[in-house]
This record gives C-alpha cells, sequence and structure tokens, in this order.
C-alpha cells in the first residue's frame, strides 16, 4: 500500500527551527516561529498557570473520559471571554460551544461542521492567511477561494477590494475572518472597517467563521473581540474558532474551542447535535488538562485578574518590540518607511523585502524567517535589535 506514496516538503517554518538549532553563530536571530518569547527568548510558563496546575494536581480525582463536549465550565466561561456576560447572544441562549485539541482542532471541527450543512460550500479566506487554513478546509472536502487582504506594495489592507469580493460571495458559502493581530500580515480591520464587514455579512447572507487565536494579544480582551461582538449581535448563524495556546501560554496542552451560533436556542441545540456528532467521528473526545487550567483561572477572580496582567506583559512587550526596531532602523538612517511594523498588531509582520534578502540575511548574518519575509516579532530583543536593523539595512541599500 504505502509503495504508491511520496514524500511531502516539511513545514517551512519546522524546517527554519531545525536549521536555526544547528547554526553556531553567536548572533542569530529566530524570528520564524510564532510562539511568545520573553528578553531571553524564552517562552515561560505564566505564573497564574502554575498556580492552577498545582490546584489541579491536588484536586484532580479521576482519568475518566470527560465526554465529547469537554468540560462544560470551559465552555461556559470561553463563550463569556468571546462574548462578554451579557451578550445578547447568550442571554437568548443562542451559543453552544465544545472543547477541542488546540485551535487547530476547532477549525478542523468547524470544517467537517460545515461539510455537512451544506456540501457545497465554499469557504473564503483572506489573501493571505494562515499557512494551514487552506490545507484544513480542503483536507475536509471543502472547496477554499480567497478574497483581497493585504497589499503588499503599500503594506496596508486592501479593504475596496476586499469589499468588492464580499459582495459576490454566495450565501452558502463561508468567509473567514481574522478576529484579530492577523497572521500572518499583522493588519487587522477596524472597529470602521468590521461595521461595514457586517453590514455586507447581513445583506449577502453567507456565514461569518471568525478565527480568534490572539485574543488580548492586539489591543485588550475586549478590544480584539470587537468584531466577534458585533458580527453576532447581527447575522443569525455564526462559527467561531478559538484557541489558548497563546493568551495562556498552553502551546502543548492543545486546548481551544468550537463555538456556534444559532438564530435561537431551538436552532442551536440542533446544530449542536451535529457538531457533537463531527467531534465523535473525528477525536471522540477533547484532552482535558489545559480546559481545567484556563477554567481555574477565569472561574477565580485573583487568578483571572493575575492573567490579564501577565497578558498585557506580553502584549506591551511585542507591541514594543515593534516600535523598538522601527526606531533602531530610523536610527541607521534607513530611507525606506518601515513605520507600518509599529502601527500592525499580534506576533507578526511581513518585513517587505524580496525572498532573495530573506535567504541572504540567513547564510550571511544567521537571521532566520520564512521566505515571504513574514517575523515573528516576539523574536526582537533589546540584545538583538541593534544588529537585526543593521543587518535589515545592509541588505536593502
Amino acid at each position: 500500500m504505502f509503495n504508491s506514496l511520496t514524500a511531502l516538503p516539511a513545514d517551512p517554518i519546522l524546517g527554519l527551527l531545525t536549521q536555526y538549532r544547528e547554526d553556531t553563530h553567536p548572533q542569530k536571530i529566530d524570528l520564524g516561529v510564532g510562539v511568545y518569547k520573553d528578553p531571553a527568548g524564552h517562552t515561560p510558563i505564566l505564573d497564574c498557570v502554575k498556580i492552577a496546575e498545582q490546584r489541579r494536581f491536588e484536586t484532580e480525582d479521576t482519568k475518566v473520559y470527560i465526554g465529547p463536549t469537554g468540560s462544560a465550565q470551559f465552555n461556559q466561561l470561553m463563550s463569556v471571554l468571546a462574548f462578554g456576560k451579557t451578550h445578547p447572544a447568550l442571554l437568548a441562549d443562542r451559543v453552544r460551544t465544545v472543547s477541542t485539541p488546540g485551535g487547530t482542532g476547532a477549525l478542523r471541527v468547524a470544517a467537517d461542521f460545515i461539510k455537512r450543512c451544506h456540501p457545497d460550500a465554499v469557504l473564503w479566506v483572506s489573501d493571505p492567511t494562515w499557512a494551514n487554513h487552506t490545507g484544513l478546509f480542503e483536507a475536509a472536502g471543502i472547496t477554499v477561494k480567497t478574497y483581497p487582504y493585504y497589499d503588499y506594495d503599500n503594506k496596508s489592507l486592501k479593504f475596496d477590494q476586499m469589499m468588492q469580493q464580499l459582495q459576490q460571495v454566495n450565501k452558502d458559502d463561508v468567509v473567514l475572518l481574522h478576529a484579530c493581530c492577523h497572521n500572518p500580515s499583522g493588519m487587522d480591520l477596524t472597529p470602521a472597517q468590521w461595521d461595514e464587514v457586517i453590514e455586507v455579512t447581513v445583506k449577502q447572507g453567507f456565514t461569518p467563521l471568525i478565527d480568534m487565536a490572539y485574543q488580548g494579544f492586539g489591543d485588550g480582551l475586549d478590544e480584539d473581540a470587537y468584531g466577534v461582538r458585533e458580527m453576532a449581535k447581527a447575522v443569525e448563524n455564526m462559527i467561531l474558532c478559538s484557541s489558548c495556546s497563546k493568551n495562556f501560554g498552553l502551546y502543548r496542552e492543545r486546548i481551544g474551542a468550537c463555538t456556534i451560533l444559532g438564530s435561537d436556542s431551538a436552532q442551536a441545540n440542533t446544530a449542536f447535535s451535529v457538531l457533537l456528532y463531527v467531534v465523535r467521528c473525528i477525536y471522540s473526545m477533547p484532552p482535558a488538562h489545559g480546559a481545567a487550567i484556563v477554567e481555574t483561572i477565569l472561574a477565580d477572580d485573583t487568578l483571572n485578574q493575575q492573567w490579564q496582567q501577565e497578558l498585557a506583559v506580553m502584549r506591551d512587550r511585542i507591541n514594543g518590540n515593534r516600535t523598538m526596531l522601527v526606531n533602531e532602523l530610523h536610527k541607521l538612517g534607513v530611507d525606506r518607511d518601515f513605520s507600518f511594523i509599529a502601527q500592525q498588531k499580534g506576533m507578526f509582520s511581513f518585513l517587505g523585502v524580496s525572498s532573495e534578502q530573506v535567504m541572504t540575511l540567513k547564510h550571511d548574518h544567521s537571521i532566520y524567517m520564512v521566505d515571504s519575509s513574514r517575523i515573528s516579532i516576539a523574536g526582537i530583543s533589546s540584545a538583538n535589535v541593534e544588529y537585526l536593523a543593521h543587518c535589515i539595512a545592509k541588505v536593502i541599500k
């Protein structure tokens, strides 16, 4: 059976990580992997997570299956985190949530759910989007198309072109939107732009699928959920995929959530039954440990406050790294305008250099990023920013 197989290319980011680890250059910089790093280049465990894990260790008394829905408390608290306590959709009992193996698991659940709702639905994603979006949905048998989004030349949003395309989307199709901290461009919709997108969503009647992998990493927990909350006020049906990897630092625990919004409670219950069947067919039961950590933090006022403070530290560091790099390039007298980096949000940005210049940065200066020049902002630090800016200035002169 296996004789017909041909090897597939390795993930480019994982390949970069291997090259980086083998590099002996004393000033090497990893701008490839999209994880938060502290100023020392380490991805720490949050203090609030350590406390929650200790409580879990002391109180857990069984390893029995948790059930396809996952933890009811986790699901409820994640819904409140996304929508806010008094959101009309929550008060009307229109929201249903399941725990999933990370944000990726939530997206795959959403993909199979969409396939059961409408087998011929087309999924529209931004150009560009997270590299795994297309593969995830195509693996579920869904056709994927793109709508204009990022203007590489002007380092801005192609909003007019985006709206023109959305006005052509069929009512049975699904449009994937990034809630905040767009991956890979860092270019987010403003609240006013969100309002326009919501208006065309209602007019066209397509279903919005919002991927919220970075809530709290942009402007704040509530600010980053603006599009999610306003969209849910306006539409009858919506799908939301959430991740706890970044804002809780639970990368390896693989816990996320898939949330559906029904037109009313009865429709939500029907859709939920289909969602549970999808879960059962993919992985049967979600992991419990990460959900237990998150619900312990969100349910405890003191831990919740501590988490928000630690989240603010991560957010402020990333935003500070953006400004720090722009300032350093300006100090070197670089003619090219890099101010867009400071204006964007989240973990990523396109540096805007050619693939040849990316290769030069890697081979000559041991600075690692993907060929598109997407950089992970968390890899910048006060210890390496001067070297980084000097090398960028050198290759673009």
